[in-house]
C-alpha cells in the first residue's frame, strides 16, 4: 500500500531500528511526546499511531508486555476498554469523525504488525475517507503531520475524565 505524504517514516527508515519492543515504555515520561504517547494509566496507556491508517489512529495498550489476550487480568480489560471509551471522546471533540473501527488484531495471520505485544486500534472514520484513492491504487493519505494531531489531542486527554 503506497502512502502519498508521510514524511515521518524517513526517521523509521534511516533510524536505528529498537531491540526491545516498540510499546513497552520507560517508566520515565521523558519521550512521552517523542513516543507520541497520550496518557499513562495504571495498567495501561494511549499511544498515536505512527504509521496510521487515518489521521488520529490510536492504539490503547496494557503496560505489561504480553500478546496472550485471554490472561489479561480484569484490571486490565477494564482500563483498556475505559481508555478506548475516552479516546473516542476525545476523537469526537477534537476531528468530528463520522464513525470510528475499534479492534485488536492478534497474531501475524490476523495482521498484527506487533505481533508480541497486544494493543487495541481505536481508528476514527469519516464518509468518504477512503474513496476512490484507496480503491483504485491501495494508497491512502493522511491530511495532517503526526505532530499537529498530537498537540491537538494531548490536551483535550489530560483534561478529559469519564465516569
Amino acid at each position: 500500500m503506497d502512502v502519498l505524504w508521510s514524511p515521518w517514516r524517513m526517521q523509521y527508515i534511516l533510524g536505528p531500528k529498537p531491540d526491545e519492543c516498540v510499546f513497552c515504555l520507560p517508566e520515565s515520561h521523558e519521550e512521552d511526546k517523542e513516543r507520541l504517547v497520550l496518557h499513562r494509566g495504571k495498567t495501561a496507556f494511549v499511544i498515536m499511531n505512527k504509521y496510521p491508517y487515518n489521521a488520529g489512529h490510536l492504539l490503547v495498550v496494557p503496560l505489561r508486555h504480553t500478546m496472550d489476550y485471554c490472561a489479561l487480568t480484569q484490571e486490565e480489560c477494564a482500563e483498556i476498554f475505559f481508555l478506548s471509551q475516552k479516546c473516542v471522546a476525545v476523537l469526537e471533540k477534537v476531528l468530528s469523525p463520522h464513525g470510528f473501527n475499534l479492534g485488536f488484531n492478534l497474531g501475524a495471520a490476523a495482521g498484527a504488525g506487533v505481533k508480541d505485544h497486544l494493543h487495541n486500534h481505536v481508528v476514527p472514520r469519516w464518509n468518504g475517507d477512503s474513496s476512490f484513492i484507496a480503491v483504485l491504487n491501495e494508497t491512502r493519505t493522511l491530511p495532517e503531520h503526526l505532530d499537529i494531531t498530537y498537540a491537538k489531542l494531548k490536551p483535550v486527554f489530560d483534561e478529559l475524565t469519564l465516569p
